[in-house]
């Protein structure tokens, strides 16, 4: 390395294009990063969820949940194994070894679950086979309110105008409604009319399903044109289905009006939300995975402000309840002042000890190049700017300045003791003292490198702090050989003002 400090001593403008990349790949790279409390790691856990309504827990046992398993089981490198058995639900919770990748997983345990799909019973939904997603929890939650309306228009209106405006927003993967209550035809059966006429709750059921549906009618072809027909047998309105036919009794026909109620109400409500005591309706809003939740909820805000100015006219108000974006900010914020302030005060104790606002600028330049070329490397690796990361440059802060003071110092005393012109100075003390900084560096590298190699979850959010630490000491090494015994030759004045040594003796 020491002659590469003797070459950008000699090219002044080598050195200066050396640092202006690694500040621009930072400034790019910081420009990438995204913002979250926490590092985004994959957990290698898949669930299959498997609904048969109305089933008892112990037929969804049986039925259910032990087919799953034994097919689920015959899946490699399964470290855990378990099932939750409900009324109406099956979950089965498939835990594999750290080290796989959960999208192969997923997918082999979806192989397993299709072959097993004919053993199951009639009326079961197909199961849903998904991994655990970090990032599956809403981010911003936001309630829909219109005093004086009914919860099926609000409803209606969060779920068509105000959802399909936010899901469409860069970022945004899902926005869940909670505490409405949609629209419903309801049939209340009566079952005394049932019993006079003779007929089951079943006949019913399957005359509404079957005589209100929209089914292909063929097609016609006319030698130019083909034609698609349909039978539109969709019931217009709720009050035509109490005319559907159910039975004919000779000359009668019974219809669904004869024994059951037609009401045009709402679902059965399984949710409540309430807004300062007033009914609401909350959107449960999610990120895309891997997206900045910070600029994420910066985009909603905007958004829902834009829509509450809209709907104001209507009564309608939209007010953001919950943002998870908020600790992040305090979070990361926190962090961030923390590493100015480490900057400054480093700065600042050089400053006391060396007595020269020259030489310490020429070492306190070491650490925002070496901050900006690690932001360069975390974008490259895929890193967000998140607890851990932050922590890791925080620390470095006192570190990376360390070898440009080291450097600096047995410049300054090739000057100060030997009288040495300070263009020769930065090239015979980095020469000098070029094997020391070698050794100190990668003795710390190899203190805070292996922590990227720790094995279980650990190792899996101490990941980013050992990489960080270890690329901000490299980093201030390259800019210790290059970018301070450069500013040294130019900055630092000779120990004898009257100095008419040439520079090259």
């Amino acid at each position: 390395m020491q002659w590469l400090a003797e070459l950008c001593v000699k090219r002044p403008i080598f050195a200066s294009v050396l640092t202006l990349l690694i500040v621009v790949l930072g400034i790019a790279g910081y420009r990438t990063l995204g913002v979250d409390r926490f590092p985004k790691i994959d957990f290698p856990v898949v669930t299959i969820t498997t609904i048969l309504p109305g089933a008892s827990p112990e037929d969804v046992e049986t039925e259910i949940t032990d087919k799953v398993e034994a097919a689920v089981n015959t899946v490699g490198s399964i470290e855990e194994l378990r099932s939750i058995s409900a009324e109406g639900i099956s979950l089965v919770i498939v835990q594999f070894k750290l080290e796989r990748d959960v999208d192969v997983m997923a997918q082999d345990v979806r192989d397993r679950v299709g072959r097993v799909l004919r053993d199951l019973p009639e009326g079961v939904e197909p199961p849903v086979v998904s991994k655990i997603d970090p990032d599956a929890s809403p981010i911003l939650f936001a309630a829909v309110r219109a005093p004086g309306r009914p919860t099926r228009e609000i409803t209606a209106l969060a779920d068509g105008q105000v959802r399909e405006a936010l899901e469409v927003l860069p970022g945004v993967g899902q926005v869940r409604v909670l505490g409405g209550r949609k629209r419903a035809v309801n049939v209340w059966i009566d079952p005394v009319k049932l019993r006079s006429l003779n007929v089951s709750a079943g006949e019913v059921a399957r005359a509404i399903s079957a005589q209100n549906l929209n089914v292909p009618g063929g097609r016609i072809d006319t030698g130019r044109d083909q034609l698609t027909l349909r039978v539109l047998g969709r019931v217009a309105e709720a009050t035509d289905v109490g005319q559907l036919p159910v039975r004919t009794m000779g000359d009668r026909v019974v219809r669904v009006a004869d024994v059951a109620t037609v009401e045009d109400g709402t679902e059965e409500a399984e949710s409540l939300a309430l807004w300062n005591g007033e009914p609401a309706v909350v959107l449960a809003i999610r990120k895309q995975s891997g997206a900045n939740t910070v600029a994420v909820a910066d985009i909603l805000r905007e958004r829902v402000d834009e829509l509450a100015v809209d709907l104001k006219a209507g009564g309608v108000s939209i007010d953001i309840i919950r943002d998870e974006s908020g600790s992040i900010r305090t979070g990361t914020d926190g962090v961030k002042e923390h590493l100015v302030l480490g900057a400054v005060f480093a700065s600042l104790v050089v400053l006391l000890f060396l007595g020269s606002w020259r030489s310490t600028l020429i070492a306190a330049v070491a650490i925002p190049t070496s901050v900006l070329g690690t932001f360069a490397v975390m974008s490259w690796m895929g890193y967000t700017l998140n607890t851990i990361t932050l922590l890791a440059l925080a620390l470095s802060v006192g570190i990376v300045i360390d070898d440009a003071i080291v450097v600096l110092e047995n410049i300054y005393r090739f000057v100060e003791e030997k009288g040495m012109h300070p263009f020769r100075a930065a090239i015979e003390g980095t020469r000098e003292i070029g094997l020391a900084v070698l050794a100190t560096t990668f003795s710390l590298v190899a203190v805070f490198m292996p922590v990227a190699f720790l094995a279980g979850i650990p190792g899996r959010f101490l990941r980013g702090f050992g990489v960080t630490m270890s690329v901000a000491i490299l980093v201030s090494l390259f800019v210790s050989f290059t970018l301070t015994p450069m500013l040294a030759s130019r900055l630092l004045r000779p120990h004898d003002a009257d100095e008419k040594k040439s520079v090259l003796e």
